[in-house]
């Protein structure tokens, strides 16, 4: 393998560790949201609408690092 090609391949096995760590990051902090909300509807009603407003923004990032 050549050399140019061996570090585009780490570059890429880098950026995929990235955004899967971010991934973990993001779904750990949603279940702690869910956690700590239980059934109060204001609580589930807010995290909706976070979750909402991000869904763009989240799915940009992964098909920019897709």
């Amino acid at each position: 393998m050549a050399t140019a090609e061996l570090e585009a391949l780490q570059a890429e096995v880098a950026a995929t560790k990235g955004v899967m760590q971010s991934a973990e990051v993001l779904l750990a902090g949603l279940h702690q949201r869910l956690t700590t909300a239980g059934t109060d509807p204001a609580a589930l009603a807010a995290i909706t609408a976070d979750l909402a407003t991000e869904k763009s923004a989240l799915a940009a990032a992964v098909a920019a690092n897709a």
